[in-house]
């Protein structure tokens, strides 16, 4: 998969009375790399809808796209690929009908992600960081010491994520995160565009200084 640096997740909890597909346009235009549709409570034609129009927007950028556990809508809408949870489709199961397509697998212990990179996930999540209200059922915070472990340990791209805001996201990346992901901080964002080059600068900063060029 390519390289990305600042990964973006579908919150319309957090932009009442304003357009999803507008909100995730100015994400892609602050510059952010990936693009995740995560719906947990809507109804699935609802849902393939979005997933259509996000796929045609992304399109359009040259933006990557992950749908958020529905595999049969990743293939159906032709989305980059999928991200499963722990408790999902297991891995081999997701590669068997996924293809050549990316999966990246959600982890919140070290075993996790040594498991999900042994299995041949494409990139895992690391989180959540700090408490977050996105998603129910969250587990408790892993907290910036599993951002180092996996720094150290795991060789496949990870992305934190999880509380991540622009207050406390050079904790994160001091810990060895060089990719992010945020949802309320971008998406309920008076600019978006501005809060997505913020992140990025930090991030390009810390890249710089590990060497990191891509």
């Amino acid at each position: 998969m390519k390289d990305f640096k600042l990964y973006a997740i579908t919150g319309e909890q957090f932009h009442p009375g304003r357009d999803m597909l507008d909100v995730m346009e100015q994400a892609i235009l602050g510059g952010v790399d990936i693009i995740q549709l995560r719906d947990k409570s809507g109804d699935i034609e609802a849902i393939r809808k979005k997933a259509v129009a996000l796929r045609q927007l992304t399109a359009k950028y040259g933006v990557t796209y992950i749908v958020n556990d529905y595999i049969d809508i990743a293939l159906e809408v032709d989305a980059d690929g999928v991200h499963l949870g722990q408790g999902d489709v297991p891995l081999a199961e997701a590669r068997r009908r996924m293809g050549k397509k990316i999966i990246g697998i959600s982890t919140h212990a070290i075993e996790e992600a040594i498991q999900a990179e042994r299995d041949g996930a494409d990139y895992i999540g690391v989180g959540p960081i700090y408490p977050t209200k996105t998603k129910e059922d969250v587990v408790d915070p892993v907290t910036v010491s599993y951002v180092k472990e996996v720094a150290s340990t795991i060789k496949i791209p990870f992305v934190a994520i999880g509380g991540i805001k622009l207050h406390n996201v050079d904790e994160v990346i001091k810990a060895g995160a060089t990719r992010i992901c945020a949802v309320s901080e971008i998406v309920g964002s008076d600019d978006i565009q501005r809060t997505c080059r913020e992140f990025l600068s930090k991030l390009e900063k810390a890249r710089a200084i590990h060497g990191i060029d891509h």
